[in-house]
C-alpha cells in the first residue's frame, strides 16, 4: 500500500507560487544583509566624515574624511538599500498569501520555531553551503520533493537536528551569530554543549561528520561531536524544497539525499542504545521514504549503482529493504 498520498492540481499551483514568490523575497533580503547596516555622515568638529554604522545601538567605524568618493559610496548605498526593501516589501504581501493558501490546502507543515532559523540561515546564505537540515524536519521537504503527503508517518518535533556540512575552514561564528540573530535568548545547554535552547526550551542540535569538524570555526556555538555515521549524509543529490510553516510563514528546507537520509533512520532504528520512542519513529520514517523514493522519487535511483556506494553498516539494510519490497511488488 502506498505511504504517499498525491497532492492534488491546487495544491500543486499553491507550492509553485509558493516557491517562486519566496526567492523574490529571500533575493532582495540577502541583498539587504549584505550591505552595511547602514552608512552615516557625521561632523566632528571642523571636519566631516563618512561612518559606517554596525548595530542598532549606533556602534560604528570611521570610513575616512568626506570626499567625492564618499559622497557617491554614500548615494549608492542609499539607493541600493531603497531598492531592496522595495523588492522585499512588494514580495512580503504575496509571499504570505502563498503562505496562508498552502496552510489551507493541508501541505506537509514545518514547526512554527524552525522557521525563523532556517529563514535567518538562508538569508545569510548559510543553508547547502553550511548547513543541512536533518531529523524529522526534513521530512517535509521529502514530501514535497514527492509531490504529495505521507500517510501516518511521524513528521512533528519539538527540537531542530542541523548537520555541518562547509568543506572549507572558518574563522567566524557563523551558527552561534545566526541563533542569536533569531533569538538572543539562545544558550548552549552546559550539560550537552553539542545543543542549544531558548527561553521556550526548544532545542537546536548542531551535527558533523569527522570529515567536516574541522571546517568549524574553534569559537563558534554549539559544539557537535563528530559522529561517523554523519557522513553518509554527505554525498548524493540533495532537496532543496520551500516549506510553509504552522503560523502561515514559509521557509526553505536543504536537506541530504534522501536514499542516504532513509538508509540512516533505519541504521538509527536498529541501535539498541537508542530511546525507544525515536527507534519506532526512525524505522517508520526510513521504511516510508525508501517506499517513496521507489514509488514517486525518479530523479533518486535505488539501483544497483546506488548500492555500489553504501558502507558495509548499510548495504545490509538496502538489501532487507530491497527484498521485502520486491516480494510485495
Amino acid at each position: 500500500m502506498s505511504v504517499i498520498q498525491p497532492f492534488s492540481a491546487e495544491q500543486e499551483r499553491a507550492l509553485i507560487n509558493l516557491r517562486q514568490r519566496y526567492e523574490a523575497w529571500i533575493d532582495a533580503e540577502r541583498e539587504l544583509f549584505r550591505l552595511p547596516y547602514d552608512l552615516r555622515r557625521k561632523t566632528v568638529g571642523a571636519y566631516e566624515y563618512l561612518y559606517e554604522i554596525l548595530d542598532r545601538s549606533g556602534n560604528g567605524t570611521s570610513l575616512g574624511a568626506w570626499d567625492d568618493d564618499k559622497q557617491e559610496r554614500f548615494d549608492s548605498y542609499r539607493a541600493a538599500k531603497q531598492s531592496a526593501k522595495q523588492r522585499r516589501d512588494g514580495a512580503s504581501d504575496t509571499l504570505s498569501e502563498s503562505s496562508r493558501i498552502a496552510r489551507a490546502l493541508r501541505l506537509p507543515l514545518l514547526s512554527a520555531d524552525a522557521g525563523p532559523i532556517l529563514r535567518e540561515a538562508d538569508r545569510r546564505e548559510l543553508l547547502g553551503s553550511h548547513l543541512l537540515v536533518v531529523g524529522t524536519n526534513a521530512m517535509a521537504a521529502y514530501a514535497i520533493e514527492a509531490a504529495g503527503s505521507f500517510i501516518g508517518v511521524p513528521d512533528e518535533t519539538e527540537d531542530f537536528d542541523l548537520a555541518w556540512a562547509a568543506d572549507e575552514a572558518g574563522d567566524e561564528a557563523l551558527v552561534w551569530e545566526m541563533l542569536k540573530a533569531v533569538d538572543p535568548t539562545f544558550a548552549v545547554n552546559s550539560e550537552r554543549d553539542f545543543q542549544a535552547r531558548n527561553a521556550k526550551a526548544y532545542e537546536v542540535e548542531l551535527l558533523v561528520a569527522p570529515s567536516r569538524a574541522a571546517t568549524l570555526a574553534m569559537t563558534d556555538r554549539p559544539k557537535p561531536v563528530p559522529l561517523p555515521e554523519q557522513e553518509w549524509l554527505l554525498p548524493g543529490r540533495r532537496v532543496d524544497q520551500v516549506v510553509p510553516c504552522r503560523d502561515g510563514t514559509p521557509a526553505r528546507i536543504i536537506a541530504p539525499d534522501p536514499r542516504w537520509f532513509a538508509l540512516h533512520k533505519l541504521w538509527l532504528g536498529a541501535q539498541d542504545k537508542r530511546n525507544p520512542l525515536k527507534r519506532r519513529k526512525d524505522l517508520t520514517q526510513g521504511k516510508a521514504l525508501l517506499d517513496t523514493i521507489s514509488e514517486a522519487m525518479p530523479l533518486y535511483k535505488l539501483d544497483d549503482a546506488f548500492a555500489s556506494q553504501l558502507p558495509a553498516e548499510l548495504a545490509p539494510i538496502f538489501a532487507d529493504w530491497q527484498s521485502t519490497h520486491d516480494q510485495k511488488n
